[in-house]
């Protein structure tokens, strides 16, 4: 009997990820895409040349998608700090991506302090549950 694509090995149990985890990854996931695009934008405006614009955007995204993947360590968390920092920090390229980086960051601390209250509120359930 084969298992479904992507399921735990028989006689294990998946890891259950916290709230934290699933709503920052997302959020991760989201500015990879966005900086595809800003990679676009710097090649098509000629703000960079096109291995920095395709180079560097290719080597965040590859940074963005780890990190997505790491965020169940405090370290992991710390590194997404850092780079709403790095997507802010863009600006510099691309006078925009002062606005963009900053609107993500937001979206960023939003999903980090909703998760980080999900994940209080159910422990607080699991804890008064008999």
């Amino acid at each position: 009997m084969t298992d479904a694509p992507g399921a735990a090995p028989a006689g294990r149990p998946r890891r259950e990820r916290s709230a934290t985890e699933s709503l920052t990854s997302i959020a991760l996931g989201l500015e990879a895409f966005m900086v595809f695009f800003a990679a676009l934008t710097a090649f098509g405006l000629k703000a960079v040349s096109p291995a920095v614009a395709f180079g560097g955007g290719a080597a965040l995204i590859l940074l963005l998608v780890l990190t997505a993947g790491l965020v169940r360590y405090r370290w992991g968390l710390a590194l997404g700090w850092v780079l709403q920092a790095v997507l802010i920090a863009l600006g510099i390229v691309l006078p925009i991506m002062y606005v963009i980086g900053a609107g993500f960051a937001a979206i960023w601390t939003f999903c980090f302090l909703k998760g980080r209250q999900l994940d209080r509120a159910k422990t607080t359930i699991l804890k008064e549950t008999p």
